[in-house]
């Protein structure tokens, strides 16, 4: 496997409530295996070629589910990589803020990727837990680490799909509809909910009750992005903006897609976008989980990936 050089950052303190449980340690593969660890077996075998890939795993996770991860994850995977956990916790917050009453859920990914700067050591890609990514967009991500020079401002990068590969047959669902510049680079994130799937593509419903039509060919974020650590002092300042705008709201949640996208209209930030031609799939509903099985199994038969995925 690769050498060590970059470090995958893996949200995981998500509560799962449309799924109804604890997603993020769900067997889909055919021994067992867990999402995760096919994340991190794509990550370490990403930089092969070059000898540069992802071979440290930092796990932000909930202090009350630390012992799950630990026995179902933390023991598969910290014989092949370096593993750090971190917690992601409500009260967390900047000075003169505090979690408003009522509230459980997290404050959300772009929370939950300040709760890892203290394991995070350099340029680290960040992932969902509960979702499937495809081996291409580690490739990308690592290439583009070892290809972008130092510049006037930070250089990050997103690994893109097209919406029709990311919806789900059993509820509604909501992405970050992307917009590209003539370099294509990303330009801007919108965040979109209740986006339903039809045969010819997709529509939503806005807060006006209007009924919008997507094709699915539309380039959306599934939360695959590439970062150096200057990221952090800009989400700092921007978690602050968001606690004093929307703090007190129960159910507001700090974003990372629409987070960046605000760092990238400011000119605060280049984001390359990485189109994926893989296929994404991920756990929202429980009734994913039967295709997720189905598409792990079919990847696994194609020679994709080896069964078991660690050896016997």
């Amino acid at each position: 496997m690769a050498n060590s050089s970059y470090d995958l950052v893996i949200l995981a303190a998500g509560m799962g409530s449309r799924f109804g449980g604890l997603k993020q340690v769900q067997p889909v593969g055919p021994h067992g295996e867990l999402i995760i660890e096919y994340s991190a077996f794509d990550a370490l075998r990403a930089g092969e070629a070059k000898g540069l890939g992802f071979g440290r795993l930092v796990l932000v996770i909930r202090k009350d589910i630390e012992a799950d991860f630990r026995a179902s994850i933390g023991r598969r995977l910290e014989s092949r990589m370096d593993v750090h956990y971190v917690f992601q916790d409500l009260a967390t917050l900047p000075s003169g803020f505090a979690a408003p009453s009522g509230r459980s859920k997290p404050w959300g990914t772009g929370h939950a990727v300040l709760a890892a700067q203290p394991a995070v050591r350099g340029p680290f890609a960040v992932i969902n837990a509960d979702d499937f990514y495809g081996a291409a967009g580690y490739r990308k991500l690592a290439t583009h680490f070892r290809s972008t020079a130092i510049g006037a401002k930070p250089a990050y990068a997103m690994v893109g799909y097209p919406l029709k590969q990311t919806l789900s047959e059993h509820g509604a669902v909501s992405r970050g509809l992307c917009a590209t510049d003539a370099r294509g680079r990303l330009r801007s994130i919108t965040e979109i909910t209740k986006i339903e799937k039809q045969d010819d593509g997709a529509r939503y419903t806005d807060d006006a009750s209007r009924v919008h039509r997507l094709t699915g060919a539309e380039i959306v974020s599934m939360n695959f992005w590439g970062f150096t650590p200057a990221v952090f002092a800009q989400l700092e300042r921007l978690f602050h903006e968001f606690l004093a705008q929307s703090g007190s709201d129960p159910k507001a949640e700090f974003y990372l897609p629409t987070t960046l996208s605000a760092l990238n209209e400011r000119g605060e930030a280049e984001i390359a976008l990485l189109p994926s031609e893989d296929a994404w799939f991920g756990l929202t509903y429980r009734e994913d989980l039967a295709a997720a099985r189905d598409a792990i199994g079919a990847l696994t038969a194609a020679g994709e990936y080896p069964a078991p995925l660690w050896g016997a």
